[in-house]
């Protein structure tokens, strides 16, 4: 007798447990790889290996080809100059001085011909040069004047000048050499450029402009 507050049995969901548990072991035979049968437990077990790809051969390393060098080029061999000689007279020896043949005189022409014999060149003189010179006739204008400020000091003083002398024996003009003082200077060059005269240089007699340097001496005892 069955009671009313008993279920019965589902046949779908039974049909579907069984369908789940047959399918995972399914699986677990085909993703096995190796199955044991034991068919006697006190007989040896057999065992079935399933058979497993090589892995792929290892390729040797291909050798690296190296590029052989060009030899190295073979220096040329070295010659070192020449030395250079030190420069300064060169002294010829008696044995390597060349001995130089007499001169060839021209020979005197026979009586009754006409000479041939080479023409004599006569050396040109060189030219006569005469430096210009104080003229004596103005000798006593060539003092200057004593500056003011250097004679109320009381001190002498000395002057050098380069003057340039012209054809017509006047000063053309005045260079300071050295001077004591500059009021020194201005007294002589006044008294050069207005007062002096000088006989002009000459070159083969004929009057040139020619420099001449002076000397003048200031004492204060002359004044």
């Amino acid at each position: 007798m069955a009671y009313q507050g008993q279920r019965g049995l589902n046949p779908v969901g039974l049909g579907m447990a069984i369908a789940i548990n047959g399918g995972l072991l399914a699986l677990a035979i085909l993703t096995a790889t190796t199955v044991v049968t034991r068919i006697d437990p006190s007989g040896p077990m057999e065992a079935v290996n399933i058979p497993i790809e090589p892995p792929p051969p290892i390729e040797e390393p291909r050798p690296v080809e190296r590029a052989i060098p060009d030899p190295a080029p073979v220096p040329l061999p070295f010659n070192p100059p020449a030395p250079i000689p030190a420069p300064g007279p060169v002294i010829a020896s008696a044995d390597t001085m060349p001995t130089a043949a007499p001169p060839l005189l021209p020979s005197p022409p026979a009586p009754g011909a006409t000479g041939t014999g080479s023409p004599v060149t006569v050396a040109t003189p060189l030219p006569v040069l005469v430096d210009a010179s104080v003229d004596p006739r103005y000798r006593g204008d060539f003092q200057p004047d004593y500056p003011a400020f250097e004679r109320n000091q009381g001190r002498d003083g000395m002057v050098v000048v380069r003057v340039l002398v012209g054809t017509d024996g006047r000063v053309v003009a005045v260079e300071q050499v050295r001077a004591t003082s500059a009021a020194f200077f201005d007294a002589t060059r006044r008294r050069a450029l207005s007062r002096w005269r000088f006989r002009p240089a000459t070159r083969d007699g004929v009057a040139v402009e020619s420099w001449r340097e002076m000397t003048v001496r200031f004492n204060m005892e002359d004044r």
